[in-house]
């Protein structure tokens, strides 16, 4: 939860510090929109019962899954059992798997 809020704190002083910059006539509009679509990559968590939904809705094995998601198959089992939740790097392949599908990774 910690990270969360830290995160959050400093995409807060972020967009200040952005806000300023553009009063200031430093940046332009294109620097400010990469700035909020950058805001927006937040993932949120996926639940393991949803992992293994992912996973079998693109007819993968726990093995061919993980080379998708460069970890082992025994991370992907303890995330399907809810041993383990994915974090990082791993978080955000599934993120993008759930919103555009396996032709996004591959």
């Amino acid at each position: 939860m910690t990270t969360i809020k830290n995160r959050s704190r400093i995409v807060e002083e972020m967009q200040e510090i952005f806000s300023d910059l553009k009063r200031a006539g430093v940046i332009n509009k294109k620097q400010i929109a990469q700035f909020e679509a950058l805001k927006n990559l937040e993932v949120k968590t996926i639940q393991p019962k949803a992992i293994k939904q992912l996973r079998t809705k693109e007819n993968l094995s726990q093995a061919v899954f993980a080379i998708v998601l460069n970890t082992s198959a025994s991370t992907i089992q303890k995330w399907e059992s809810g041993e383990k939740k994915p974090s990082g790097p791993s978080l955000k392949l599934l993120s993008i798997l759930k919103n555009k599908g396996i032709e996004a990774l591959i």
